[in-house]
């Protein structure tokens, strides 16, 4: 029988992301006292806090991944900035962060000035959308250190984000959660930058090594499907706490799907939540599920599903966040309500 596809070892990722904070948090009694010790991280956090006197500042860092690998072969770059600014910035405002600074390393091979020049324009771009402001930053050449696809310039590019509580806003982490709230989706344009490793996957077994080219199930090339950038978060939930609406609770659907970050937000409350409304998957994304032969539970893990962030609020506020999210663009719905148990998505129960 022929192997199924598979993706990135999230078990693994996990384990070896708890060891990493493992050694982190025990670096904290360095700044115990002093300004820049750590106030809030660990379950239902995004992002970490830190006390700077009257000032709390947050601090975030992602990348991502092989989505780098897309753009190496279709020869498009631009929007591979709205990706990064989404996997930080969307980490701040999860947690009621404005973004406000960003710094990036860029890793390459060799250096092309077309394509850095097409990389930080589109960061440009998406950074002017969320607000923020680019302080710093880092082009590494490493050789062959770096590997890719074709003969131009291979990358990976990573990005650190920092935000201050907007309008004094406390943190966001879920603490506030209750029985019955109501949980709203925001939909996804695509996968963001999260389950590449089973997308190309999927599609090198299927298509074979040229498969960015082939066609996919809405016209066009799965390099192009592939490339769709994000759909930045930060806009919409910055103008939901600027109105004063009582989010409490939002998760960022990045790796580990809507059970690990989803999860992550309902720890502190203890509850699960009853999702029978979240936006399907794009078609492509069932058009990968069933190229693959993969199950609904290992895509659910792997990728957003048509789902790019959850908000939690109370049932009042619900229009009102619907409506507001609405003026700014976003697409957005009701997706379930918080209940006790586990999360349970169509029909499907996943531990939080």
């Amino acid at each position: 029988m022929a192997r199924k596809p598979t993706g990135v070892d999230l078990g693994l990722g996990d384990r070896c992301s708890r060891r990493a904070f493992h050694w982190a948090e025990r670096s904290f009694e360095a700044r115990r006292g002093r300004t820049g010790f750590p106030l809030f991280g660990g379950a239902g956090s995004f992002s970490n806090w830190m006390d700077f006197g009257s000032l709390k500042i947050a601090m975030t860092c992602d990348g991502i991944g092989t989505k780098a690998e897309v753009a190496e072969r279709t020869g498009m770059y631009h929007t591979l900035g709205y990706d990064l600014v989404a996997m930080v910035a969307d980490d701040l405002v999860a947690n009621g962060i404005e973004p406000v600074n960003l710094v990036n390393v860029l890793d390459v091979d060799k250096p092309d000035e077309e394509i850095i020049d097409s990389l930080m324009r589109g960061l440009h771009d998406a950074c002017l959308e969320c607000g923020i402001a680019i302080v710093g930053g880092e082009i590494a050449e490493l050789g062959a250190r770096t590997g890719g696809w074709g003969p131009r310039m291979h990358f990976n590019w990573c990005a650190t984000a920092i935000g201050v509580p907007r309008n004094g806003c406390e943190p966001i982490d879920g603490s506030r959660i209750e029985a019955g709230d109501v949980v709203i989706a925001l939909k996804s344009a695509g996968f963001r930058s999260n389950g590449f490793s089973l997308v190309r996957a999927i599609l090198e077994k299927a298509h074979g090594p040229l498969w960015h080219d082939v066609p996919s199930v809405d016209g066009r090339s799965w390099g192009e499907v592939a490339l769709t950038p994000s759909f930045l978060c930060t806009p919409s939930v910055l103008a939901l706490i600027d109105a004063g609406l009582p989010l409490r609770g939002a998760g960022h659907i990045t790796g580990g799907g809507i059970p690990g970050k989803f999860g992550r937000v309902l720890k502190k409350s203890g509850l699960g939540a009853r999702l029978d409304r979240l936006f399907a998957p794009h078609d492509f994304m069932q058009a990968l599920i069933e190229l693959g032969g993969i199950s609904f539970e290992t895509a659910i893990r792997q990728w957003n599903m048509g789902n790019a962030m959850l908000l939690v609020v109370p049932p009042p506020a619900a229009e009102a966040a619907l409506s507001i999210l609405s003026t700014c663009g976003a697409t957005a719905q009701i997706a379930g309500e918080i209940a006790p148990g586990p999360i349970v998505i169509q029909g499907v129960p996943f531990a939080p």
